[in-house]
């Protein structure tokens, strides 16, 4: 968040400026600002904002708008919450920001430590930190918001602290000979306070000390005609004085004056700055910190900033280097060394230094001929002064070595595409990763290059987004695209969405030629710098699936060893071709992927791409399968045949690090599933699909679960996979039923058992009794639901499978308890356990506890049935089964509020509903439905 109340009234959240609102609003929040800090009364702010005859719902007006800033302020804020800015204090309110976020605060941090420095005789860093302050002010405070006189007063005195710190500023900057430095504020200054003689007096004197006695004079002139045309007064003696010293030569005895020297320019060589510049805010951040920073340095500060082509390097670095630029008053160079162009090494260093030297004002003539001698020459030119050299399109420290000045007051900005490890590690430079910009900033290049087209309207704002984000937020690729629609008034934002969103040709979208540099020249010297083994991980990437690919995957990808795969994919990261995430997923930027995928279709037999897609998909099969084991699961389908030469399966090794694999392969897997369904790649859908459901159901993923298998399914009938279908079918019923969709859930498991009898498939004939079983419970049919569940036991044992036999145990148990059967319920739901146990199977312990209990509170034995609740819901938790504890938890509730301990059941109650928050998708929908009821029985008994 950023606050600016001097000058107009403007807040920023992150680059996004924010609008503040109605007027009076706007004025409410720039006099809270004005006193940043200091309570103020309700009284007083109906006096600043209405002066006279307020409303008789002014505090009412005000208390909104109060509650409209907090929400402006802060959106994620809690409501009736007064958030970290503006809190009530007494019968008022009073608002906290610190420098980081107020300019104000800011500019009064500066102007102490200027004083603070100018007292100890620091007078150059006393200059330093007024510049700093001087250049927060846009302009009269509040910015025409005052609408009467107590309120003007307020903006006022922000005003006045203004003008006091440019006059003050004044004085040290002609003394310390940096007079320019301070021109730009005391000009605005004087236009803000046209008849205060300190401020033109002070803007008169740093005119003469930069040698403008002639601009000098006229602002003599122009204060001293106002003065008497308005006030009917002459210049006071504070004028007259610094008038005389414009007139008045300096005078240097013979004795002194030095000897004729050959003239020494003050280079002012950086190139343009963007004038449609947005964003980079915290990369300014960190270099204002690297530039602020005070150091024992003996040579210049260096920063380097790299990333990959295109992400605007250059358009930062020229910008940061026209913001600092004041500071360094003996001049900017500027150089672009093209090391990323064509296959050259980059402009060579003599021809470099030759440049910078005839910019400093040496004749070609005396220039030295060797390379040392032009080192040597350039350091002893810049030794004590202060310059900025801003080094473009770097390849390597070699090239920046000799043009490093000799001066620990320079500042040396260097550009590259790859990280200057060099640069940091031998001359201490600070290196700085440019990224892509966030959506709502590369947006709002987009609109600032459409501005003045007319184009960006409500209508298109779809479109817009839609290439912000196939353009992949690539500062490079939005720049071509504004200037193209600007250039071309009949071409539609939809027409380049299309073109975008045709993947084979996506970078035609960005036509260069004619000095344009387009994304594929950019990313084309990258690529032509890899090592036979990177491009072609490279071009085998582009086949990668989204969000990402993790070096084993990119193992079984290349069919290479992994050390082989680990040094090509940091090749690839370091010529910023791919990018490392926390989670170890490898990705490339859109337009680079698009940019692989022409050279795999130009370099490679389409074969060879069909055999990359399926390694690929055989290694998230396989690995997904490991991952599977590791849950437990109760019913598994017949193990696809081993993986190919060159697939390297992933191991997860654990129940956890099982789920952790899932949680972050998710998309990856949906992913795998999208593309097998698409193509014959060698690997069933259906396969892997029904790898994920275990895991979605404990994650509370039902919606998931749902969309996952549904995809798979309508691949399977289209290839007429009669088992495919059974097995998803089986697998749909399970989200259906939690959504209460019973008569979907019916007929999918009819189609499952019909083609798993005609097939004699008897152990997933039990499976699916099982599943039958669990709907006419919640149809309430517990007779149907008890038979289905003893046939399930029956088709169990004949098949071997002690597996599905524990499952119809368990279900026969819950079936008995239904019917009221207790006894028999708990003796079937012992056998449970104790199949559990001699299979190691705690998987399914938790809910075969749950339904123990239920049957012992039926008997009566409440404290036993808490104890096996109580279990259950432990045992859900260490096994991450989400929807099982919440059912629990429902359940151990009610048992509790039954018992009259209402304090126990709300304590179940809220950590059941803690659970479903987790759920990324809200959780099933009757049990959501289930714990509302619940809630209002609590509410019942406050």
């Amino acid at each position: 968040m950023r606050l600016q109340v001097m000058g107009p009234l403007r807040v920023w959240r992150g680059d996004i400026e924010v609008d503040a609102g109605p007027r009076q609003q706007q004025a409410l929040l720039a006099l809270l600002l004005a006193q940043h800090g200091r309570p103020v009364g309700l009284g007083e702010l109906v006096d600043l904002i209405w002066e006279t005859d307020p409303p008789a719902t002014a505090v009412n007006i005000i208390q909104k708008y109060i509650g409209a800033l907090r929400r402006m302020l802060e959106p994620d804020v809690a409501p009736r919450s007064s958030g970290s800015y503006l809190a009530r204090q007494g019968n008022g309110y009073r608002l906290t920001a610190g420098p980081d976020v107020l300019d104000l605060a800011a500019f009064g941090r500066f102007v102490t430590a200027a004083k603070a420095a100018a007292a100890a005789g620091r007078t150059g860093e006393a200059l330093d930190r007024y510049g700093e302050a001087l250049q927060l002010c846009q302009g009269p405070a509040g910015g025409g918001l005052a609408d009467n006189a107590a309120a003007a007063a307020v903006f006022a005195g922000i005003d006045g602290q203004f003008v006091d710190a440019a006059v003050d500023a004044a004085g040290i900057a002609v003394a310390e000979g940096r007079p320019g430095e301070v021109l730009a504020p005391l000009r605005l200054a004087a236009r803000m306070f046209p008849l205060h003689e300190p401020v033109h007096a002070g803007l008169m004197a740093a005119l003469a000390g930069a040698d403008r006695q002639a601009e000098g004079l006229a602002v003599y002139q122009s204060i001293r005609e106002r003065l008497a045309d308005e006030l009917g007064v002459d210049p006071g003696r504070e004028l007259r004085e610094a008038y005389l010293r414009v007139l008045t030569p300096i005078v240097v005895t013979p004795a002194v004056v030095p000897p004729t020297a050959p003239t020494v320019l003050v280079p002012a060589q950086l190139p343009p700055d963007l004038p449609l510049f947005v964003g980079r805010r915290a990369e300014l951040a960190v270099l204002d910190d690297f530039v602020a920073a005070t150091t024992n340095r003996t040579g210049p500060l260096v920063i380097a900033m790299d990333g990959m082509g295109g992400v605007g390097k250059s358009t930062l670095a020229a910008h940061f280097a026209h913001r600092v630029a004041r500071k360094f008053t003996d001049g900017q160079l500027y150089l672009d060394l093209q090391g990323h162009e064509d296959d050259s090494e980059g402009v060579p260093a003599v021809e470099a230094l030759r440049s910078l030297l005839y910019a400093l004002g040496l004749r070609g003539a005396d220039a030295p001929e060797s390379l040392e001698a032009l080192v040597g020459t350039y350091r002893s030119l810049t030794a004590g002064k202060r310059i900025l050299v801003l080094l473009d399109n770097v390849r390597d420290q070699s090239q920046v070595q000799p043009l490093l000045p000799g001066s620990a007051g320079s500042l040396v900005l260097v550009t590259s595409r790859l990280p200057q490890v060099g640069l940091a590690a031998l001359g201490g430079a600070r290196l700085i990763r440019l990224d892509l910009p966030d959506r709502q900033v590369a947006r709002k290049m987009l609109e600032r290059r459409l501005a003045h087209t007319e184009r960006v309207t409500g209508g298109d704002a779809e479109s817009l987004d839609a290439i912000v984000e196939l353009s992949g937020r690539l500062p490079l690729a939005l720049a071509i695209l504004g200037a193209r629609l600007s250039a071309h008034p009949r071409l539609s934002l939809a027409s380049v969405v299309a073109e975008l969103r045709d993947g084979a040709h996506r970078l035609a979208a960005f036509p260069g030629g004619r000095g344009v540099r387009d994304p594929r020249t950019t990313f084309a010297w990258s690529y032509r710098q890899l090592s036979p083994d990177a491009a072609r991980l490279f071009r085998l990437l582009s086949v990668a699936l989204t969000p990402g690919i993790t070096a084993e995957a990119a193992t079984s990808l290349s069919a290479w060893e992994p050390r082989r795969t680990r040094e090509a994919l940091m090749e690839l990261a370091e010529a910023a071709l791919v990018t490392e995430d926390d989670h170890g997923r490898f990705t490339s930027h859109v337009l680079v992927k698009a940019y692989a995928e022409e050279l795999f279709r130009e370099t490679e037999p389409p074969a060879e791409r069909a055999a990359a897609v399926s390694r690929l998909l055989q290694h998230y099969l396989h690995s997904v399968l490991n991952a599977q084991s590791e849950l437990k699961s109760y019913f598994r389908i017949s193990p696809p045949p081993p993986p190919p030469d060159g697939v390297i399966a992933e191991r997860q090794g654990s129940l956890d690090n099982a789920y952790g694999w899932f949680d972050r392969h998710r998309d990856v897997l949906f992913e795998a599933v999208h593309v097998s369904a698409e193509g014959d790649h060698g690997v069933a859908p259906w396969r892997l699909a029904l790898a994920m459901p275990q895991y979605l159901e404990s994650a509370g993923l039902i919606r998931d679960w749902e969309d996952v298998v549904r995809l798979a399914l309508r691949a399977a009938r289209k290839q007429g996979d009669a088992i495919g279908e059974a097995h998803l079918c089986r697998s749909l019923a399970g989200p259906r039923w939690y959504s209460g969709a019973n008569d979907d859930a019916l007929d999918l498991l009819r189609t499952a058992l019909r083609h798993y009898t005609e097939h004699g498939m008897t152990k997933e004939q039990s499976a699916v009794r099982n599943n039958l079983q669990a709907v006419y419970t919640s149809l309430g049919d517990h007779e149907v639901a008890l038979e289905h569940a003893r046939q399930a036991v029956t088709l169990s044992r004949l098949s071997g499978e002690r597996q599905t036999e524990l499952n119809g145990l368990m279900r026969i148990g819950q079936s008995l308890a239904e019917l009221k059967r207790f006894e028999e319920a708990v003796h079937a739901l012992r056998q449970a356990l104790d199949i559990c146990r001699d299979l190691d199977q705690w998987t399914e312990e938790a809910w075969i506890r749950h339904m123990l209990a239920q049957s012992l509170a039926g008997m009566g034995r409440v404290d036993e049935a808490i104890e096996e609740y109580t279990a259950a819901v432990r045992l859900g938790g260490v096994l991450a089964q989400g929807p099982t504890q919440v059912y629990t938890l429902r359940d151990l509730s009610k048992l509790l509020l039954s018992t009259g301990d209402v304090a126990g059941a709300r304590r179940a109650f809220d950590r059941a509903v803690e659970l479903m928050g987790t759920f990324q998708d809200g959780g099933p929908e009757l049990l959501r439905a289930d714990l509302g009821q619940l809630a209002e029985l609590l509410a019942r008994h406050r």
